[in-house]
Protein backbone atom coordinates (compact mmCIF):
# COMPACT_ATOMS: atom_id res chain seq x y z
CA UNK A 1 0.00 0.00 0.00
CA UNK A 2 2.73 2.37 0.49
CA UNK A 3 5.44 2.41 -2.63
CA UNK A 4 8.86 3.85 -2.19
CA UNK A 5 8.13 6.59 -3.85
CA UNK A 6 6.07 7.61 -0.97
CA UNK A 7 8.71 8.09 0.97
CA UNK A 8 8.85 11.68 2.35
CA UNK A 9 11.61 13.80 4.81
CA UNK A 10 9.32 17.00 4.63
CA UNK A 11 8.91 18.64 7.94
CA UNK A 12 5.48 18.27 9.63
CA UNK A 13 2.44 20.72 10.19
CA UNK A 14 0.34 20.13 12.83
CA UNK A 15 -2.91 18.66 12.85
CA UNK A 16 -4.91 21.85 12.56
CA UNK A 17 -2.45 23.04 9.30
CA UNK A 18 -2.21 19.87 7.55
CA UNK A 19 -6.38 19.29 7.92
CA UNK A 20 -7.41 17.89 4.52
CA UNK A 21 -10.68 19.13 4.37
CA UNK A 22 -9.15 22.34 5.27
CA UNK A 23 -6.43 21.98 2.40
CA UNK A 24 -9.65 20.80 -0.15
CA UNK A 25 -7.93 17.30 -1.59
CA UNK A 26 -9.62 16.38 -4.75
CA UNK A 27 -12.19 19.14 -4.71
CA UNK A 28 -13.72 20.32 -8.06
CA UNK A 29 -14.54 19.03 -11.24
CA UNK A 30 -11.58 18.41 -11.74
CA UNK A 31 -9.79 19.88 -8.71
CA UNK A 32 -7.10 22.37 -9.36
CA UNK A 33 -3.55 20.50 -10.50
CA UNK A 34 -1.82 21.65 -7.43
CA UNK A 35 -4.61 19.59 -5.09
CA UNK A 36 -4.69 16.10 -7.35
CA UNK A 37 -3.25 13.29 -5.48
CA UNK A 38 -2.33 10.25 -7.53
CA UNK A 39 -1.27 6.78 -6.33
CA UNK A 40 0.81 6.15 -9.73
CA UNK A 41 3.26 8.91 -8.54
CA UNK A 42 3.47 8.24 -5.06
CA UNK A 43 1.78 11.66 -4.30
CA UNK A 44 -1.22 9.88 -1.80
CA UNK A 45 1.22 9.06 0.15
CA UNK A 46 3.33 11.95 0.60
CA UNK A 47 2.64 14.44 3.65
CA UNK A 48 0.25 16.20 3.92
CA UNK A 49 -1.58 14.40 0.83
CA UNK A 50 -1.85 11.26 2.92
CA UNK A 51 -4.38 12.51 5.69
CA UNK A 52 -7.21 13.05 2.67
CA UNK A 53 -5.68 9.30 1.41
CA UNK A 54 -6.01 7.34 4.05
CA UNK A 55 -9.69 7.84 4.03
CA UNK A 56 -9.95 7.39 -0.02
CA UNK A 57 -8.21 4.09 -0.85
CA UNK A 58 -10.30 2.64 -2.86
CA UNK A 59 -10.90 5.82 -5.06
CA UNK A 60 -7.11 5.32 -5.82
CA UNK A 61 -6.35 1.55 -6.28
CA UNK A 62 -8.29 -1.41 -6.62
CA UNK A 63 -9.55 -3.50 -3.60
CA UNK A 64 -11.58 -6.35 -2.92
CA UNK A 65 -14.82 -6.04 -0.44
CA UNK A 66 -15.24 -7.40 3.00
CA UNK A 67 -19.20 -7.85 2.58
CA UNK A 68 -21.30 -7.26 5.80
CA UNK A 69 -23.96 -9.82 4.68
CA UNK A 70 -27.69 -8.78 4.12
CA UNK A 71 -28.32 -8.26 7.73
CA UNK A 72 -29.69 -5.24 8.94
CA UNK A 73 -27.18 -3.25 11.45
CA UNK A 74 -26.69 -4.15 14.91
CA UNK A 75 -27.45 -1.01 16.86
CA UNK A 76 -24.95 0.86 19.36
CA UNK A 77 -26.59 2.09 22.27
CA UNK A 78 -25.39 5.79 22.65
CA UNK A 79 -25.27 7.16 26.34
CA UNK A 80 -22.38 10.17 25.69
CA UNK A 81 -20.24 11.65 28.74
CA UNK A 82 -18.82 15.04 27.67
CA UNK A 83 -16.61 14.75 30.65
CA UNK A 84 -14.46 12.54 28.63
CA UNK A 85 -12.72 15.36 26.98
CA UNK A 86 -11.62 16.78 30.38
CA UNK A 87 -10.04 13.44 31.69
CA UNK A 88 -6.22 14.53 32.26
CA UNK A 89 -3.28 12.33 31.98
CA UNK A 90 0.39 12.86 31.91
CA UNK A 91 2.62 11.87 29.05
CA UNK A 92 5.44 9.64 28.93
CA UNK A 93 8.74 11.31 29.97
CA UNK A 94 6.80 14.47 30.63
CA UNK A 95 5.89 16.09 33.68
CA UNK A 96 2.95 18.20 32.43
CA UNK A 97 -0.86 16.93 32.03
CA UNK A 98 -2.39 17.02 28.76
CA UNK A 99 -6.51 16.41 28.33
CA UNK A 100 -8.18 14.04 25.99
CA UNK A 101 -9.29 16.92 24.32
CA UNK A 102 -5.93 18.08 23.38
CA UNK A 103 -4.25 14.23 22.40
CA UNK A 104 -6.53 14.05 19.40
CA UNK A 105 -5.15 16.88 17.89
CA UNK A 106 -1.46 15.75 19.00
CA UNK A 107 -1.61 12.30 17.81
CA UNK A 108 -3.47 13.71 14.26
CA UNK A 109 -6.74 11.76 15.16
CA UNK A 110 -9.27 11.14 12.30
CA UNK A 111 -11.39 9.39 14.25
CA UNK A 112 -11.96 7.95 17.30
CA UNK A 113 -15.17 5.93 19.24
CA UNK A 114 -15.29 4.60 22.71
CA UNK A 115 -17.65 1.99 24.11
CA UNK A 116 -17.94 1.51 28.04
CA UNK A 117 -20.37 -1.53 28.58
CA UNK A 118 -20.92 -1.81 24.91
CA UNK A 119 -22.48 2.27 24.52
CA UNK A 120 -21.00 4.68 22.65
CA UNK A 121 -19.23 7.20 25.47
CA UNK A 122 -17.59 9.26 23.07
CA UNK A 123 -17.19 9.93 19.14
CA UNK A 124 -15.41 11.97 17.56
CA UNK A 125 -14.49 12.68 13.41
CA UNK A 126 -12.29 14.89 11.87
CA UNK A 127 -10.26 16.33 8.34
CA UNK A 128 -11.12 13.46 6.11
CA UNK A 129 -12.96 10.84 7.99
CA UNK A 130 -16.65 10.52 8.83
CA UNK A 131 -19.26 8.27 10.43
CA UNK A 132 -19.95 6.65 7.08
CA UNK A 133 -16.78 6.69 5.88
CA UNK A 134 -13.97 4.38 5.86
CA UNK A 135 -10.57 4.50 6.99
CA UNK A 136 -7.35 2.49 5.99
CA UNK A 137 -6.46 0.28 9.47
CA UNK A 138 -3.10 -0.28 8.34
CA UNK A 139 -1.50 -2.94 10.75
CA UNK A 140 -4.75 -3.38 12.69
CA UNK A 141 -5.11 -5.63 9.91
CA UNK A 142 -3.09 -8.11 11.05
CA UNK A 143 -4.83 -8.93 13.95
CA UNK A 144 -7.46 -9.61 11.97
CA UNK A 145 -5.84 -12.20 10.21
CA UNK A 146 -4.13 -13.18 13.86
CA UNK A 147 -7.86 -13.61 14.71
CA UNK A 148 -8.59 -15.55 12.21
CA UNK A 149 -5.83 -17.74 12.52
CA UNK A 150 -7.09 -18.53 16.28
CA UNK A 151 -9.86 -19.32 15.27
CA UNK A 152 -8.92 -22.07 12.45
CA UNK A 153 -6.76 -23.39 15.46
CA UNK A 154 -9.99 -23.27 17.83
CA UNK A 155 -11.80 -25.51 14.87
CA UNK A 156 -8.90 -27.44 14.25
CA UNK A 157 -8.84 -26.32 10.93
CA UNK A 158 -5.20 -25.37 11.50
CA UNK A 159 -2.25 -27.06 13.39
CA UNK A 160 -0.29 -24.45 15.04
CA UNK A 161 2.46 -26.71 15.13
CA UNK A 162 2.87 -27.65 11.90
CA UNK A 163 5.60 -26.34 9.42
CA UNK A 164 4.93 -23.70 6.78
CA UNK A 165 6.27 -25.49 3.82
CA UNK A 166 3.32 -28.52 4.76
CA UNK A 167 0.47 -26.23 4.30
CA UNK A 168 2.49 -24.21 1.16
CA UNK A 169 5.41 -25.88 -0.75
CA UNK A 170 6.39 -22.74 -2.61
CA UNK A 171 7.44 -21.36 0.72
CA UNK A 172 9.96 -24.63 1.12
CA UNK A 173 13.13 -22.56 -0.57
CA UNK A 174 12.55 -19.32 1.97
CA UNK A 175 13.13 -19.10 5.33
CA UNK A 176 9.36 -19.37 6.29
CA UNK A 177 9.32 -22.71 5.39
CA UNK A 178 11.14 -24.36 8.47
CA UNK A 179 8.83 -22.17 10.87
CA UNK A 180 5.69 -23.02 12.18
CA UNK A 181 2.21 -21.54 11.60
CA UNK A 182 2.70 -20.27 15.69
CA UNK A 183 6.15 -18.33 14.84
CA UNK A 184 3.96 -16.58 12.12
CA UNK A 185 1.23 -15.74 14.45
CA UNK A 186 3.49 -15.03 17.11
CA UNK A 187 6.37 -13.41 14.79
CA UNK A 188 8.91 -14.90 16.22
CA UNK A 189 10.43 -16.31 12.79
CA UNK A 190 13.74 -15.54 12.07
CA UNK A 191 13.51 -13.77 8.50
CA UNK A 192 15.36 -11.00 7.22
CA UNK A 193 13.02 -8.29 6.67
CA UNK A 194 13.79 -4.41 7.44
CA UNK A 195 10.72 -3.17 8.73
CA UNK A 196 12.68 0.23 9.03
CA UNK A 197 9.61 2.78 6.86
CA UNK A 198 12.28 5.97 7.88
CA UNK A 199 14.59 4.30 5.66
CA UNK A 200 13.39 3.80 1.83
CA UNK A 201 15.73 1.01 1.10
CA UNK A 202 14.14 -1.04 3.71
CA UNK A 203 13.20 -4.46 2.29
CA UNK A 204 9.10 -3.42 3.95
CA UNK A 205 9.27 -1.21 0.44
CA UNK A 206 10.56 -3.85 -1.63
CA UNK A 207 7.60 -5.88 -0.20
CA UNK A 208 5.46 -2.64 -1.43
CA UNK A 209 6.67 -2.83 -4.77
CA UNK A 210 6.42 -6.36 -5.33
CA UNK A 211 2.16 -5.85 -3.98
CA UNK A 212 1.92 -2.15 -6.05
CA UNK A 213 -0.63 -3.27 -8.42
CA UNK A 214 0.34 -0.82 -11.19
CA UNK A 215 2.71 -1.86 -14.26
CA UNK A 216 5.93 -2.70 -13.47
CA UNK A 217 8.97 -0.09 -15.05
CA UNK A 218 10.50 -1.95 -18.06
CA UNK A 219 13.62 -2.83 -16.75
CA UNK A 220 11.75 -3.99 -12.99
CA UNK A 221 12.88 -7.73 -12.14
CA UNK A 222 11.85 -8.42 -8.68
CA UNK A 223 8.86 -9.85 -8.03
CA UNK A 224 5.37 -8.97 -9.03
CA UNK A 225 3.13 -10.19 -6.39
CA UNK A 226 3.00 -10.93 -2.71
CA UNK A 227 3.05 -14.56 -3.12
CA UNK A 228 5.99 -13.89 -5.25
CA UNK A 229 7.58 -11.68 -2.55
CA UNK A 230 7.86 -14.40 0.20
CA UNK A 231 9.34 -16.63 -1.99
CA UNK A 232 12.01 -14.73 -1.91
CA UNK A 233 12.68 -13.61 1.39
CA UNK A 234 15.87 -14.89 3.36
CA UNK A 235 16.63 -16.93 7.23
CA UNK A 236 18.14 -14.61 9.45
CA UNK A 237 18.83 -15.53 13.22
CA UNK A 238 17.07 -18.56 14.56
CA UNK A 239 12.89 -19.16 14.81
CA UNK A 240 11.08 -19.42 18.09
CA UNK A 241 13.76 -17.15 19.44
CA UNK A 242 12.61 -13.84 19.60
CA UNK A 243 9.43 -11.39 18.81
CA UNK A 244 10.44 -9.65 15.68
CA UNK A 245 7.39 -7.45 14.25
CA UNK A 246 7.83 -8.05 10.59
CA UNK A 247 4.75 -7.78 8.19
CA UNK A 248 5.85 -10.56 5.65
CA UNK A 249 4.82 -12.87 8.44
CA UNK A 250 1.12 -11.96 7.79
CA UNK A 251 1.18 -12.11 4.34
CA UNK A 252 2.97 -15.31 4.45
CA UNK A 253 0.14 -16.84 7.11
CA UNK A 254 -2.65 -15.39 5.06
CA UNK A 255 -1.11 -17.26 2.04
CA UNK A 256 -1.19 -20.56 4.68
CA UNK A 257 -5.23 -20.31 5.79
CA UNK A 258 -5.67 -18.93 2.00
CA UNK A 259 -4.63 -22.42 1.21
CA UNK A 260 -6.04 -24.27 3.95
CA UNK A 261 -9.81 -22.96 3.63
CA UNK A 262 -9.70 -22.33 -0.63
CA UNK A 263 -11.23 -18.70 0.26
CA UNK A 264 -8.87 -15.12 0.30
CA UNK A 265 -8.32 -13.44 4.03
CA UNK A 266 -10.93 -10.55 2.56
CA UNK A 267 -13.58 -13.57 1.95
CA UNK A 268 -12.37 -15.44 5.44
CA UNK A 269 -13.06 -12.41 7.07
CA UNK A 270 -16.11 -11.60 5.47
CA UNK A 271 -17.53 -15.23 6.29
CA UNK A 272 -16.52 -15.54 9.61
CA UNK A 273 -16.75 -12.10 11.10
CA UNK A 274 -17.74 -8.98 9.12
CA UNK A 275 -21.51 -10.33 8.03
CA UNK A 276 -22.26 -11.73 12.23
CA UNK A 277 -20.89 -8.52 13.65
CA UNK A 278 -23.84 -6.51 12.33
CA UNK A 279 -21.44 -4.36 11.03
CA UNK A 280 -22.91 -0.85 9.31
CA UNK A 281 -20.82 -0.48 6.46
CA UNK A 282 -19.06 -3.65 4.29
CA UNK A 283 -14.76 -3.14 4.35
CA UNK A 284 -12.82 -3.81 2.16
CA UNK A 285 -8.84 -4.71 1.43
CA UNK A 286 -6.49 -3.53 -1.33
CA UNK A 287 -5.02 -6.18 -3.23
CA UNK A 288 -1.69 -6.78 -5.71
CA UNK A 289 -1.72 -7.23 -9.32
CA UNK A 290 -3.09 -10.58 -8.71
CA UNK A 291 -6.00 -9.50 -6.33
CA UNK A 292 -4.53 -11.53 -3.50
CA UNK A 293 -5.25 -8.81 -0.61
CA UNK A 294 -2.84 -7.25 1.84
CA UNK A 295 -2.90 -9.40 4.34
CA UNK A 296 -0.25 -7.11 6.30
CA UNK A 297 -1.81 -3.69 6.49
CA UNK A 298 -4.51 -3.61 3.63
CA UNK A 299 -8.18 -3.49 5.84
CA UNK A 300 -10.00 -0.35 5.51
CA UNK A 301 -13.67 0.11 7.43
CA UNK A 302 -15.46 2.05 9.38
CA UNK A 303 -14.85 3.23 12.98
CA UNK A 304 -18.14 1.89 14.50
CA UNK A 305 -17.73 -1.46 12.67
CA UNK A 306 -13.93 -1.39 14.52
CA UNK A 307 -15.45 -0.87 17.75
CA UNK A 308 -18.13 -3.55 17.28
CA UNK A 309 -15.21 -6.37 16.59
CA UNK A 310 -13.27 -4.97 19.77
CA UNK A 311 -16.24 -5.23 22.01
CA UNK A 312 -17.08 -9.13 20.60
CA UNK A 313 -13.32 -9.17 21.51
CA UNK A 314 -14.13 -7.91 24.61
CA UNK A 315 -17.01 -10.59 25.02
CA UNK A 316 -15.37 -13.57 25.05
CA UNK A 317 -16.49 -13.60 21.21
CA UNK A 318 -20.11 -13.19 21.80
CA UNK A 319 -21.93 -10.34 19.72
CA UNK A 320 -25.03 -9.51 18.08
CA UNK A 321 -26.81 -12.32 19.73
CA UNK A 322 -24.30 -15.17 18.52
CA UNK A 323 -21.15 -16.74 19.25
CA UNK A 324 -18.84 -14.95 16.30
CA UNK A 325 -15.54 -17.00 17.26
CA UNK A 326 -15.05 -19.92 19.80
CA UNK A 327 -14.38 -18.65 23.33
CA UNK A 328 -11.51 -21.23 23.18
CA UNK A 329 -9.98 -18.70 20.29
CA UNK A 330 -10.35 -15.14 22.54
CA UNK A 331 -8.97 -17.24 25.34
CA UNK A 332 -5.71 -17.84 23.17
CA UNK A 333 -6.01 -14.46 21.85
CA UNK A 334 -5.97 -13.09 25.52
CA UNK A 335 -3.08 -15.39 27.07
CA UNK A 336 -0.55 -12.96 25.68
CA UNK A 337 2.96 -15.00 25.21
CA UNK A 338 6.59 -14.34 26.22
CA UNK A 339 7.66 -10.81 27.97
CA UNK A 340 10.98 -12.13 27.44
CA UNK A 341 10.81 -12.67 24.03
CA UNK A 342 8.94 -9.20 23.30
CA UNK A 343 11.85 -7.03 24.90
CA UNK A 344 14.43 -8.59 22.66
CA UNK A 345 13.06 -6.42 20.09
CA UNK A 346 13.92 -3.57 21.88
CA UNK A 347 10.84 -1.01 22.14
CA UNK A 348 11.46 0.92 24.85
CA UNK A 349 7.85 2.91 25.51
CA UNK A 350 6.69 -1.18 25.48
CA UNK A 351 8.34 -2.53 28.38
CA UNK A 352 6.94 -5.71 29.97
CA UNK A 353 4.55 -6.48 26.88
CA UNK A 354 4.37 -9.66 24.94
CA UNK A 355 2.45 -9.98 20.91
CA UNK A 356 0.09 -12.95 20.49
CA UNK A 357 -2.26 -13.99 17.64
CA UNK A 358 -1.26 -11.17 16.31
CA UNK A 359 -2.36 -8.74 19.01
CA UNK A 360 -0.53 -6.51 21.70
CA UNK A 361 -0.29 -7.24 25.29
CA UNK A 362 0.01 -4.89 28.05
CA UNK A 363 0.16 -7.05 30.79
CA UNK A 364 -0.77 -4.08 32.44
CA UNK A 365 -2.81 -4.33 35.89
CA UNK A 366 -6.24 -3.91 33.64
CA UNK A 367 -5.15 -6.38 31.65
CA UNK A 368 -5.25 -3.96 28.33
CA UNK A 369 -4.36 -5.40 25.19
CA UNK A 370 -4.71 -4.27 21.65
CA UNK A 371 -4.35 -3.52 17.93
CA UNK A 372 -2.07 -1.38 16.36
CA UNK A 373 -0.81 0.41 13.16
CA UNK A 374 1.44 2.57 11.35
CA UNK A 375 0.44 6.63 11.53
CA UNK A 376 -1.81 5.81 14.86
CA UNK A 377 -4.55 3.49 14.11
CA UNK A 378 -5.31 1.72 17.43
CA UNK A 379 -8.15 -0.95 18.63
CA UNK A 380 -7.67 -0.85 22.83
CA UNK A 381 -9.17 -2.99 24.77
CA UNK A 382 -9.47 -2.69 28.61
CA UNK A 383 -11.43 -5.82 30.54
CA UNK A 384 -11.33 -4.82 33.37
CA UNK A 385 -13.07 -1.29 32.57
CA UNK A 386 -15.64 -2.80 30.36
CA UNK A 387 -14.05 -0.56 27.66
CA UNK A 388 -12.95 -0.34 23.82
CA UNK A 389 -11.37 2.54 22.34
CA UNK A 390 -11.09 2.31 18.24
CA UNK A 391 -9.22 4.72 16.80
CA UNK A 392 -8.06 6.08 13.04
CA UNK A 393 -5.19 8.71 12.50
CA UNK A 394 -3.28 10.14 9.60
CA UNK A 395 0.52 11.05 12.14
CA UNK A 396 2.87 12.30 9.49
CA UNK A 397 5.45 9.59 11.41
CA UNK A 398 4.66 5.85 10.67
CA UNK A 399 6.09 4.70 13.92
CA UNK A 400 4.09 4.00 16.51
CA UNK A 401 6.38 5.61 19.00
CA UNK A 402 5.76 8.70 17.84
CA UNK A 403 2.14 8.78 19.50
CA UNK A 404 2.84 6.04 22.04
CA UNK A 405 3.33 8.57 24.61
CA UNK A 406 0.36 10.11 24.30
CA UNK A 407 -1.51 7.53 22.87
CA UNK A 408 -1.27 4.95 25.75
CA UNK A 409 -1.75 6.79 29.22
CA UNK A 410 -4.46 8.44 27.69
CA UNK A 411 -6.38 5.24 26.83
CA UNK A 412 -5.61 4.12 30.48
CA UNK A 413 -6.73 7.59 31.80
CA UNK A 414 -10.20 7.11 30.26
CA UNK A 415 -10.50 3.44 30.89
CA UNK A 416 -9.81 4.81 34.85
CA UNK A 417 -12.39 7.57 34.40
CA UNK A 418 -14.71 5.29 32.80
CA UNK A 419 -14.63 2.37 35.84
CA UNK A 420 -15.41 5.26 38.16
CA UNK A 421 -18.90 6.33 36.36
Amino acid sequence: MMPSAAFSNSPAADALESDPAKMSWMVGSPPPPERIIRFEDGSYFQYPQMRWSVAHFRELMPTTNVSRGIGAPNTLERSLQAGIDEVSFVPMGSDRPMTWRDSLLANYTDGIVVLHKGRVVYERYFGALKPEGQHAAMSVTKTFVGTLAAMMVADGTLDPDRKVVEYVPELGKSAFGSATVRQLMDMTTGIRFSENYADPKADVWAHAAAGNPLPKPKDYTGPRSYYEFLQTVQPEGVHGEAFHYRTANTDALGWVMARVSGKSVAQLLSECIWSKLGAEQDAYMTVDSTGTPFAGGGLNAGLRDLARFGEMIRNDGQYNGQQVLPKAAVDDIRRGASKEFFAKAGYPLLTGWSYHDMWWHTHNEHGAFMARGVYGQALYIDPKAEAVIARFASHPVAANAANDATSLPAYDAVAKYLMSR
